[in-house]
C-alpha cells in the first residue's frame, strides 16, 4: 500500500501541472493507495482555499477520489461519515473531528455553528461550552 500526500491528490484532481499530474495519475491508477485523514483534511483545505473550489466541487472531487478503484482511506467509516456531513453543510474539519468521536466520546466546543450543524445532522454528543 502506498500512502499519498495532498499534492498527489491535488495534481490528480486539478491537472494544474501537466507533468506532475501525469505522474500523479500513473501512481494513483497503478497502485493500491491509502489516504490518511490528515491528507484528506488538507486536500479539502487546499482545493477550497487555494484553488477556489466551492463546497459542492470539493465534496464531489473528494468523494470521487476516495471512490476510485485501488484507493482506500485510513478509517473508512470515519471518512465516509465526515464526507457525508460535509455534503450536508458541516465544515469538513469539524466533521472529521466529530467522526473521530464515533466510539462514544463527547465533543466539547465553543463553536455554536458546529453545535448547530451536529444537532441538525444528528451527530454524536456535542457539548456547547
Amino acid at each position: 500500500m502506498l500512502a499519498v500526500d495532498t499534492n498527489v491528490i491535488v495534481r490528480y484532481l486539478t491537472d494544474d501541472d501537466p507533468a506532475q499530474s501525469r505522474i500523479a495519475r500513473r501512481v494513483v491508477d497503478g497502485n493500491e493507495i491509502r489516504v490518511h485523514d490528515t491528507v484528506l483534511l488538507e486536500s479539502e483545505w487546499v482545493l477550497r482555499s487555494l484553488y477556489g473550489y466551492r463546497r459542492e466541487q470539493v465534496h464531489a472531487a473528494l468523494v470521487a477520489f476516495v471512490g476510485l478503484a485501488g484507493v482506500s482511506v485510513g478509517d473508512t467509516g470515519r471518512a465516509a461519515a465526515a464526507l457525508a456531513w460535509f455534503g450536508q453543510g458541516m465544515d469538513f474539519a469539524d466533521a472529521l473531528h466529530l467522526a473521530a468521536c464515533a466510539d462514544g466520546d463527547e465533543f466539547a466546543t465553543f463553536d455554536r455553528k458546529l453545535v448547530s450543524a451536529a444537532r441538525k445532522a444528528k451527530v454524536g454528543k456535542v457539548q456547547a461550552l
